[in-house]
């Protein structure tokens, strides 16, 4: 894929027909969280909305992303991972996945996946990569893990082991949609030696009432074009069967081997881990 390839997609597809700016997004919602600029009014208010019911959500966006990245570098640098497979990438920010992986090692080959037309205009920023790698992206959905593995084919080997990234995405796809079968089916069409990175929205780690929880979800879910599902522990580590997690295992966002400057005792309602497929 070049960046000829997603200067013709993004003029021609990405959905924008169906583009709504008045329906909040997760991916636009997430970046007025972390400070960016590609919002509108809708995404704002409910970020606001989630900010008043959970006013520790701004730290928790940004321990997301500093998982992000501190699990790019284990897996590169650590585990030797050539290849990422980064669904539900979200609007560029710093430190994005290619950028980590190929200042590590510059061959490293990176596909994004994601279904949001603002991320597809952004394109060209995730397609920048080193010159001794390969970045793509897809426009495609997780609930279409086929397809997905289908066209990331013409990128990636599925033959080496590839690093599969599924950060803060996973709340996004309700029970009826069956997630722990979208993930069991693109962990199947991985070799041996293969990793599973992710992080899940949870109430349990949240010091708020089950009630505010509940109507704050109900409220979200009636403002954004996805629906929320908060999972607890035991559902979160399910996505991980089969798996031999890395230590420390499945911890908030903020405890997974985290930097000398961060609090880990921060209140991050995120469950994180890295598994290694055997």
């Amino acid at each position: 894929m070049t960046d000829d390839w997603a200067a013709e997609d993004t003029a021609s597809g990405g959905n924008w027909e169906d583009f709504d700016t008045g329906v909040a997004h997760s991916a636009r919602v997430y970046d007025y969280w972390l400070g960016g600029k590609d919002n509108f009014a809708a995404d704002r208010a409910v970020g606001d909305i989630v900010v008043q019911a959970f006013p520790d959500v701004v730290l928790t966006a940004r321990a997301n992303r500093a998982f992000l990245g501190r699990t790019v570098a284990f897996l590169a640098a650590d585990a030797g991972i050539r290849q990422f497979l980064d669904i539900g990438t979200g609007i560029p920010a710093a430190n994005n996945t290619h950028q980590v992986a190929q200042a590590i090692a510059p061959q490293t080959r990176v596909v994004y996946v994601d279904n949001d037309p603002i991320v597809l205009s952004h394109a060209r920023a995730l397609l920048a990569s080193h010159p001794a790698g390969i970045t793509g992206y897809l426009d495609a959905d997780l609930r279409d893990p086929e397809r997905i593995l289908q066209d990331a084919a013409s990128t990636l080997d599925f033959t080496q082991p590839i690093a599969l990234m599924l950060i803060a995405v996973l709340h996004f796809i309700t029970d009826d949609d069956n997630p722990h079968q979208i993930v069991a089916t693109l962990l199947d069409a991985l070799p041996p030696g293969s990793y599973l990175a992710l992080t899940h929205g949870t109430k349990d780690i949240v010091t708020v009432s089950q009630n505010v929880a509940r109507a704050t979800m109900n409220g979200l879910n009636r403002s954004m074009a996805e629906q929320v599902t908060l999972r607890d522990r035991a559902t979160v580590e399910r996505f991980f069967a089969g798996l031999e997690l890395v230590e420390p295992g499945l911890v908030p966002a903020s405890q997974w081997r985290p930097d000398a400057e961060a609090d880990p005792d921060q209140p991050i309602g995120l469950w994180s881990g890295i598994g290694r497929k055997r």
